[in-house]
């Protein structure tokens, strides 16, 4: 089977050093997880970078250190993973759903703008597929409006706008590092802030609410979790953002490859605005008019090419569409008819282009 991806990483690259954590008994809290936070803000160029146990924790902390509330309403792109929405409505506040660029699949401006409230407490802003276009437009908005912005760039490490990459510009950025993604520890996460006073709640509260003295003794002045990395992840994710720069330069050849072949089939790729630079972390086409996805993804994994579906419109699941009524059309239409194709390392995309071109006549 052709996979959608394979992780950039191989046990010879942490064979010795792994060895060396094993040695020490030092499983967690020790010199890997503190060099890649530093290493994380330094190529982020954001002020404090903190590590957590997913993405989807990393976004119910940040949610929590904006002491959002039940009955609070957060707006959020409609065209994400269900974890984006599952966070808000865990803490009893309420998922807005606001619609995405067709072209794009970020939220609109437009939209944003339509659902603010005197309720609204934040906004989540998506990098789809790692697609920071019009990140900053939006967190204009909330700057206008006093609203507080959270960019789910759970896809989007390495990505940037106007030479400012993802993790700088938003109040709090949190990324993903699971197997799909670009960078990854097996599970975890980051969150990345500027602000000092939401930089000290954070390493309270991602140390089960302790606040460490000078000696070293602890006062447990807030609740907390235990969302920490392990020393093992954490030297993972330090071999593989050594060469992020790289990874990012070939998925952009892998994407071009793809477009080149299936842009005259009428598959449209996922567009950039100006002053982009997306990593690719998935490739991702709407199908042309009149082709079923779903059974193009069918088929394809009968000549072991294993595609699947862009992502989901959030207000359209059965929870929300059944709670909210509120279903977004263009977010809608992209759940439907977009298709994410393989890319890693050695890919043959010739091979791939050419089994879609022939089963595509078929459909």
């Amino acid at each position: 089977m052709i996979r959608l991806i394979k992780p950039y990483i191989s046990f010879a690259e942490v064979e010795d050093d792994f060895k060396e954590i094993f040695a020490s008994g030092i499983f967690t809290k020790g010199k890997h997880v503190a060099a890649l936070r530093q290493e994380i803000a330094h190529y982020t160029g954001a002020k404090y970078a903190f590590l957590t146990t997913s993405a989807t924790t990393a976004l119910s902390t940040a949610l929590k250190i904006l002491n959002i509330k039940s009955g609070d309403e957060v707006i959020v792109s409609d065209f994400s993973f269900p974890a984006t929405a599952n966070v808000v409505e865990d803490i009893g506040a309420v998922p807005v759903f606001a619609d995405v660029s067709l072209d794009t699949f970020n939220l609109l401006p437009e939209e944003l703008e339509k659902k603010i409230t005197t309720k609204t407490r934040s906004v989540i802003f998506v990098d789809a597929f790692g697609n920071p276009s019009g990140l900053h437009a939006i967190k204009e908005i909330c700057t206008k409006h006093a609203i507080p912005l959270i960019e789910d760039a759970a896809c989007a490490i390495g990505s940037s706008e106007n030479n400012e990459k993802c993790g700088k510009v938003a109040d709090l950025t949190c990324f993903s590092f699971h197997p799909r993604k670009l960078l990854t520890t097996g599970e975890g996460g980051a969150i990345t802030v500027n602000d000092d006073s939401l930089a000290g709640q954070l390493e309270i509260k991602l140390n089960h609410g302790a606040e460490i003295a000078g000696d070293g003794t602890q006062d447990f002045v807030d609740y907390g979790y235990n969302y920490r990395m392990s020393e093992l992840q954490a030297l993972m994710g330090r071999k593989q953002l050594i060469k992020l720069d790289d990874i990012v330069k070939h998925r952009n050849e892998v994407k071009e490859s793809y477009r080149q072949a299936l842009e005259p089939l009428g598959f449209q790729i996922q567009k950039t605005g100006s002053g982009i630079r997306h990593n690719c972390q998935s490739i991702v086409f709407k199908v042309p008019q009149g082709i079923n996805r779903d059974t193009l993804i069918a088929l394809l994994r009968t000549h072991e090419i294993e595609t699947t579906i862009g992502t989901y419109c959030l207000s359209g699941g059965t929870y929300y569409a059944r709670k909210y009524n509120t279903v977004q059309p263009n977010a809608d239409f992209l759940e439907k008819n977009t298709i994410t194709f393989p890319c890693f390392i050695d890919i043959d995309t010739s091979y791939i282009s050419a089994k879609v071109q022939e089963l595509t006549k078929s459909l």
